[in-house]
């Protein structure tokens, strides 16, 4: 078929905006981009609908033909044009649902996936480099010449207190396997259904933490490495059934270590739970954009819980939103638009003998812990 037969049409995830002193067109589910000239604009705007190369041609007749096909087969190369036929009804399904958050939503999820991570080493000298000659910004607000109102000790429940405030980021396990039994606990009360509520929209689930809307947009994947009773493999968290579903993907160590990295302190890790997103439970009820920012924050929420379930446990968890997002949705049988990851947590048994490993095996000394200015002398700090 001759191109001038050929119909084009304008991608929905297409967004321009200026870098330096060029004004940019990018396709934000590909990461395609190209430079934005006004005949450019004039044919992107144009191809709002499916247009034929020929008509393209008739409409911007005072360019030469053979130039404009090749600036159009150049802008279908970088994905800022679709070919398409006369009687498809959209390019991408699968994009339907997020017309209510494009672009703001949309532009933010898609050109954020698929990050390029430095290596860890060399991200501590480019840091210290930093450090030297502009030192990090201060990790508290001070108001000097505020009136300062004093505040009794913090008295949260002794238990419930001491697991918040032992709470840390372990980069370094144990060699024993996490058990079942805490893994059930883990994931149960983590993304466990606790209950279902009747309402006028439908049963909702409840779970330990909250969703916006009681919508629970969350499913958890479960990368179990040495975990006694499970083996090793991908499986689906059922929720509401409390139980594994094997996803029949082999994890070898060099796969597992593709989904986190740059990162080595976490490549020993027992176990490592994903999560994703279903959008459209979420997008069925709140159509504004913002909607994604409370996906985002209930993903903080889980990860939360689960952070403190494993510390009230005695084990030693994790979370890293640096993620191979491509490799693992590939595993996952997800597509990255309907159903995207967004965040993971793991867990180890800890170190013999330590209190808290924030580093690798290579990094030994522990940092120095100081109880805040405004601590009272009976709440001591813990590791």
């Amino acid at each position: 078929m001759a191109l001038g037969e050929l119909g084009f049409r304008r991608p929905l995830t297409l967004a321009c905006y200026w870098r330096d002193k060029r004004l940019i067109a990018q396709n934000y589910a590909t990461g395609r981009r190209a430079a934005a000239t006004p005949l450019v604009i004039d044919i992107l705007d144009y191809c709002s609908t499916w247009r034929s190369a020929d008509a393209m041609c008739r409409r911007f007749a005072s360019y030469p033909r053979k130039g404009l096909l090749h600036l159009v087969r150049l802008l279908e190369a970088r994905t800022l044009l679709n070919r398409v036929r006369e009687d498809d009804g959209s390019i991408d399904p699968a994009l339907d649902g997020w017309r209510d958050w494009m672009p703001e939503a949309a532009f933010f999820h898609f050109a954020t996936k698929d990050a390029r991570y430095e290596e860890a080493a060399a991200t501590s000298a480019r840091l210290r480099r930093k450090a030297a000659s502009e030192p990090p910004p201060p990790p508290v607000k001070t108001y000097p010449r505020a009136r300062r109102t004093p505040l009794p000790a913090a008295a949260a429940p002794s238990a419930l207190g001491d697991v918040l405030r032992a709470r840390r980021t372990w980069r370094r396990f144990g060699a024993a396997p996490v058990t079942s039994t805490e893994l059930a606990t883990l994931l149960g009360l983590t993304w466990g259904v606790q209950g279902w509520a009747e309402t006028s929209l439908g049963r909702c689930a409840l779970k330990t933490s909250p969703s916006g809307g009681a919508r629970h947009p969350l499913e958890a994947y479960l990368v179990a490495r040495r975990v006694d009773g499970v083996k090793p493999g991908l499986y689906y968290y059922d929720g509401d059934r409390h139980g594994l579903v094997s996803i029949g993907t082999r994890m070898t160590a060099r796969r597992f270590e593709r989904y986190l990295p740059a990162q080595p302190w976490f490549h020993e890790a027992p176990a490592l739970v994903v999560m994703t997103a279903v959008f459209a439970r979420t997008q069925w009820r709140y159509r504004s954009a913002r909607a994604y920012r409370v996906v985002l924050l209930e993903a903080g929420h889980f990860c939360q819980t689960f952070c403190l379930l494993a510390t009230a446990l005695g084990l030693a968890p994790f979370c890293t939103a640096a993620l191979d997002d491509r490799s693992i949705e590939h595993d996952l049988g997800v597509d990255g638009v309907t159903e995207s990851v967004i965040y993971a947590c793991g867990v180890g048994s800890r170190p013999r003998g330590a209190t808290w490993a924030p580093w690798g095996p290579t990094r030994a000394p522990l940092p120095r812990i100081a109880p805040p200015a405004s601590r009272s002398p009976r709440v001591r700090p813990r590791r």
